[in-house]
C-alpha cells in the first residue's frame, strides 16, 4: 500500500514532461489522479493508459487553467469521478525567453494568465473541494526566481510570483489544514526544453558544469519530491520552497 492510498490528486499540465511524471508517481503511491491538459489530449490519454495499465486510477480532463469556467468544470469532473480531493499540483505553465526589447503585451499576458492567474484560480477551486481533513497544494516554480538569468524577465517574474503566492497561501489556508509548498526545478530535460533548444548544446553543458551533482534534471527527479509534499510524511511543512536542481543555485 502506497503512502497516498485513498487520496485523490489533480495535476495540471500533466500530459507530458514533469507533469506526466508527477501524475505517474502519485498514482504509483496509490492516489487516484486527474490528469489535466490544455490541448495535448493524446499525451494526457497516454499518461492515463500508463497509470491504469499498472492497476492505478486516472482520468484526463481538458481545461485551460487561465479560464475560470474551465477550472470549475475540472473540479466538477473530479468530484463526479472520485468524490473528493486531497492533493493539488499546480504544474501547468508556459515559458518563452526574450530580451527586454522583445517584451510584448501579448507575451506578458500569456505568461501571467497561465503561470500566475491560472495557479490562483485552480487553487481557489481546489480549496473549496478539500474536506475537513485539509489537503496539500504543491506549486511547481523554478530556480529562475532566485538566479534571474538574462533574457527571462517575464517568465522569471511569473515564477517569483509563484514563490510569493506559496508563502501567502500557506499562511492563509493553514487554519483549514491546507498545506502549500513549492518545488522549484532547475534545468530539466522535457519536450519543452528540447523544443526551445536548451538541451544538447552549450546551455546544457554550462549548467552541468555549474551543478554540484554534475547533470541536468529529469522529470523522474522531480516527481518523488512532489509525492513527499503530497503525503503525510511532510505534515509539518508548509510555506517551503525546495530547489530541485542538483545543488545548482
Amino acid at each position: 500500500m502506497g503512502k497516498l492510498t485513498g487520496k485523490v490528486a489533480v495535476v495540471t499540465g500533466a500530459s507530458k514532461g514533469i507533469g506526466a511524471a508527477i501524475a505517474r508517481e502519485l498514482a504509483k503511491e496509490g492516489a487516484a489522479v486527474v490528469i489535466n491538459y490544455a490541448s495535448s489530449s493524446k499525451g494526457a490519454e497516454d499518461t492515463v493508459t500508463q497509470i491504469t495499465s499498472s492497476g492505478g486510477k486516472a482520468i484526463a480532463v481538458q481545461a485551460d487553467v487561465a479560464k475560470a469556467t474551465d477550472i470549475e468544470r475540472l473540479f466538477a469532473e473530479t468530484k463526479k469521478a472520485f468524490g473528493q480531493l486531497d492533493i493539488l499540483v499546480n504544474n501547468a505553465g508556459v515559458f518563452k525567453f526574450g530580451t527586454l526589447d522583445q517584451v510584448t503585451e501579448e507575451e506578458f499576458h500569456r505568461h501571467f494568465n497561465t503561470n500566475v492567474l491560472g495557479l490562483l484560480l485552480v487553487s481557489r477551486e481546489a480549496a473549496k473541494l478539500f474536506g475537513e481533513q485539509g489537503g496539500s497544494i504543491i506549486n511547481i516554480g523554478s530556480t529562475v526566481s532566485s538566479y534571474t538569468p538574462p533574457g527571462s524577465a517575464i517568465y522569471t517574474a511569473t515564477k517569483a510570483a509563484v514563490d510569493a503566492i506559496t508563502g501567502v497561501l500557506a499562511k492563509e489556508l493553514a487554519p483549514r489544514k491546507i498545506r502549500v509548498n513549492s518545488v522549484n526545478p532547475g534545468l530539466t530535460e522535457t519536450e519543452g526544453t528540447h523544443t526551445v533548444g536548451m538541451i544538447g548544446g552549450d546551455m546544457q553543458k554550462k549548467r552541468e558544469a555549474e551543478t554540484p551533482l554534475g547533470r541536468i534534471g529529469q522529470p523522474s527527479d522531480i516527481a518523488p519530491i512532489v509525492a513527499f509534499f503530497a503525503s503525510n510524511d511532510s505534515y509539518w511543512l508548509t510555506g517551503e520552497i525546495v530547489n530541485a536542481s542538483g545543488g545548482f543555485r
